[in-house]
């Protein structure tokens, strides 16, 4: 990454930071290897590998339905959390916040 793509990334991370609910933000490659995060080293680790290997499937998933298609965002919520998922071609950005907060 060069330098000004890190610092629309710093932005961007300082920007949805600030949202109400947001507990944390990791931004990692498709095999999982982090490049940012506002978690613990714990939890990023658990976020980046397991968020991951879900949006490959994900990913797959569409593939299947139309080839021609292709996942760019997934949304996970449970009774505590909600993850959101933004996919581009480099990198995921996944947000966990707490839907409670909103």
């Amino acid at each position: 990454m060069n330098n000004k793509e890190l610092n629309e990334m710093e932005t961007t991370l300082t920007r949805i930071q600030g949202h109400k609910g947001v507990h944390g933000l990791v931004i990692a490659t498709h095999d999982g290897s982090v490049i940012k995060s506002t978690l613990d080293n714990i939890q990023t680790q658990q976020y980046s590998t397991l968020v991951t290997q879900l949006a490959a499937k994900g990913k797959g998933v569409v593939r299947d339905l139309d080839p021609e298609d292709d996942l760019t965002f997934l949304r996970i919520r449970s009774k505590k959390h909600e993850i959101m998922v933004a996919e581009t071609k480099s990198y995921l950005l996944i947000c966990i916040q707490n839907p409670h907060e909103l």
